[in-house]
């Protein structure tokens, strides 16, 4: 039953306190928050001095600064046990120099006893609605991915060199019904369509309080040098996605459209994810990471609750 699982795995609760550093503590970010209140000392690097106080009420201590700005970075080292990288990268280029100044300020110390980076499933390209796991090798088909690829070369080769454990998530689409920008009635209320069935394409989805649980055991038991997909068991085209969501939130569903005519509709960037369809296991996840999911379909967590 959705909701029926702790919030948190009972390891979590018996976990010695830690200090944990959070790059990009954004909506997952706080949701990790929400997760170790208490439990941790954790301090989140904002670029923005207006989310001091949202910061510091959830229970964080709030460091002004960011990756753009290498000499502000260098208090970062030696700060805290374990860091949690959520920052994306830039918007230009191929290349994560965000990434590569963190790993610079965190090399002024001792490196810390593990790091987990959120990446995303777009370096994998398009895998023609192959079932794939995490030996499959990046085929990235845009910019945007390329430098996610490059971020996480950066980090298993300062893992490798440092001796600290990295473990990378690849993160495919999150959503949540109280997440900004994130959740599906947002675009269906603006009456946009989805790809007709023979055009159509799998995507993968996880929960955004199941993601940020993925996050806080890949901090605590994340093998080292090691990608694990972080997503939900569900393996669904993308038009029937938007039509379970639509049934479920009482609205009108999608109409359906030809690829054609959708390159007409949709930004490019936008019909970047209509042209790359996979279905991501996520054996690892549960095996290595010991995650039950609270949420394992959309159809549990679109409308769920969160606590």
């Amino acid at each position: 039953m959705p909701g029926s699982n702790p919030a948190s795995p009972p390891r979590l609760r018996r976990a010695r306190r830690g200090r944990l550093l959070i790059i990009g503590c954004g909506d997952v970010g706080m949701r990790v928050l929400r997760l170790l209140a208490g439990r941790w000392t954790v301090f989140a690097l904002t670029s923005s001095s207006a989310r001091v106080a949202a910061l510091r009420s959830a229970g964080a201590i709030p460091l002004i600064g960011n990756l753009e700005d290498a000499a502000a970075l260098g208090r970062l080292a030696g700060l805290a046990d374990r860091v949690l990288h959520l920052a994306p990268p830039a918007m230009q280029g191929r290349t994560d120099e965000r990434t590569r100044r963190l790993l610079q300020a965190l090399s002024r110390s001792a490196a810390p006893r593990h790091l987990v980076y959120a990446s995303t499933s777009g370096v994998y390209g398009d895998c023609g609605g192959a079932r794939i796991d995490e030996t499959r090798r990046p085929n990235p088909s845009n910019d945007r991915a390329w430098r996610r690829v490059d971020a996480e070369a950066q980090l298993r080769q300062w893992g490798r060199v440092t001796g600290c454990p990295v473990t990378i998530l690849r993160v495919p689409g999150i959503y949540a019904l109280n997440r900004e920008g994130g959740h599906p009635k947002e675009r269906l209320g603006k009456g946009l369509p989805v790809l007709a069935r023979e055009d159509d394409v799998y995507t993968n989805h996880i929960q955004a309080d199941d993601l940020a649980r993925a996050c806080v055991l890949a901090l605590m038991r994340g093998p080292a040098q090691r990608v694990i997909h972080a997503c939900d068991d569900s393996e669904l085209p993308m038009g029937d996605y938007f039509d379970l969501a639509a049934d479920l939130c009482g609205l009108p569903r999608p109409a359906r459209v030809a690829r054609a005519q959708a390159a007409s509709v949709f930004s490019p960037m936008q019909m970047s994810f209509m042209n790359e369809s996979r279905r991501m296991d996520n054996g690892r996840l549960k095996r290595e990471l010991r995650q039950r999911l609270r949420y394992p379909t959309p159809a549990d967590g679109l409308l769920a609750i969160e606590t």
